[in-house]
């Protein structure tokens, strides 16, 4: 059979390819892969299948098929395995993704193999769809997989895990997914009732799972302002016991701001579970540059050079962390001007290439050396504006305006009205809902590459 009649069978399926993921671009995906093949390597997840399931999904992105193969049949021996007696409910998902990737390579008796499968697993459910069933434990796979894609899905998987919980309310994964997806919604939308319903959840969940070392630095992350005696000692537990370099990551950010010491000493840990892990180093860099901003004349030279050689390995980890070079080509700019404007250039070469945001952070930082550095107005103002033309409203986007209004004075001190004028007026244009609806128009789904760091 053909690969037309095949489609709509395969639009049914509950997957990873007909769910609706924000995986912005290939950096994203590969990102993602990093950190759940540090999850899946040193930490026993109860979702691991799931994590594998999402692996493979990720690999096709990338058009490394074998290895997304492989990953399912990890994920199938881990179902065998956990889950003998609800093997058929767990697996699937990972039927379904068998299905797609068989498609695109097209070996279609593959694909009828695996829908054929999905039907007879659908059939024995009493499922009204012959080739989808709504129950739990694909609620939960959904609600994991968001979260695997990155933590502003966590209104979504949160949607998901009170799903699964309709009808298995005690089960210890589905409430830890769900107390860990409230947590997201929070680190994304600030509210006091996320707040609240994190702290409750993941309270019950570390209570309840001595070991889940996740939920134990987030909760942290909670009560950082109202209990941090709390806090630490969650943070003493997961630092002597966890052997996630992903968790020990978010330990090291906890102090970073007060204690980067502290910090510093996490993140060493950290990096001798997985040297190759790119925002360890990232971080590490992080805290010697907060060090340095507090140093004495007699270490400052010492520090440095430590968090020089910290980005420099957080480059050559990951040779297109544009967060990362910008990091290092601050750090040259205390000593070595020519160093820092060499790497900018080289970012600016880059950019019809980069995400929206990395695009805003580079025009941040060469707008910043052409102004502060080489007092080169113009030029600043020039770069800040096309920053700041990006409709993508991060951080970054932010600075621009600011830094815009800067320039803006320092026009109108020099007598230069019509320049300053012109700027606000271009602030002003930019920031209308109207403008940003016709830049941004379209969606921000899977098949849309946007390039993002996730830092």
């Amino acid at each position: 059979m053909g690969p037309l009649p095949l489609k709509e069978k395969l639009q049914a399926l509950q997957c990873h390819f007909t769910w609706n993921f924000e995986i912005r671009d290939k950096v994203d995906a590969a990102h993602t892969l990093q950190t759940l093949a540090l999850r899946t390597a040193h930490t026993h997840y109860q979702n691991q299948a799931t994590l594998l399931a999402m692996q493979a999904y990720l690999c096709h992105l990338q058009g490394q098929y074998e290895d997304a193969l492989q990953s399912l049949r990890e994920a199938e021996e881990i179902l065998l395995r956990d889950h003998p007696e609800n093997f058929p409910r767990q697996v699937l998902v990972i039927y379904g993704n068998y299905a797609w990737i068989y498609y695109l390579l097209a070996h279609y008796d593959l694909v009828e193999l695996y829908l054929d499968k999905v039907r007879k697993i659908c059939s024995s459910l009493k499922s009204r769809s012959p080739y989808a069933a709504q129950i739990p434990e694909i609620h939960a796979q959904k609600g994991w997989s968001l979260l695997a894609a990155g933590f502003r899905n966590g209104g979504e998987a949160t949607k998901c895990f009170q799903m699964a919980l309709r009808e298995d309310e005690a089960n210890g994964e589905f409430l830890a997914g769900l107390a860990i997806a409230v947590f997201a919604s929070w680190t994304h939308s600030p509210k006091s009732v996320f707040w609240e319903a994190a702290k409750q959840k993941l309270s019950a969940i570390v209570h309840e799972q001595q070991q889940n070392y996740e939920a134990k630095v987030y909760l942290a992350k909670i009560l950082k302002k109202t209990d941090r005696q709390q806090a630490e000692a969650l943070l003493e537990d997961v630092v002597q016991n966890s052997l996630d370099p992903e968790v020990l990551r978010h330990a090291g950010k906890f102090f970073l701001s007060e204690f980067p010491q502290q910090a510093i000493a996490i993140l060493q840990r950290a990096i001798a579970l997985n040297p190759n892990y790119h925002l360890l180093h990232y971080n590490l860099g992080v805290c010697y540059k907060k060090q340095l901003e507090e140093a004495k004349s007699g270490r400052r030279e010492e520090i440095l050079a430590a968090a020089i050689e910290a980005f420099k390995k957080a480059v050559q980890k990951d040779p297109v962390s544009v967060f990362s070079k910008l990091a290092l080509a601050e750090m040259y700019g205390e000593n070595a001007p020519h160093h820092q404007e060499e790497i900018y250039r080289n970012l600016m070469s880059e950019m019809p290439s980069l995400s929206k945001r990395c695009q805003q952070a580079v025009s941040l930082h060469w707008g910043d050396f052409l102004f502060y550095k080489q007092k080169s107005l113009w030029k600043a103002a020039q770069t800040y504006r096309a920053g700041f033309a990006i409709p993508d409203n991060n951080l970054e986007r932010q600075q621009l305006k600011k830094r815009l209004e800067e320039v803006a004075g320092e026009f109108q001190q020099s007598s230069q009205a019509t320049e300053a004028e012109a700027i606000h007026e271009f602030i002003h244009q930019n920031e209308t809902p109207q403008y940003m609806g016709r830049a941004t128009g379209g969606s921000n789904r899977a098949g849309d590459w946007r390039r993002r760091e996730n830092v």
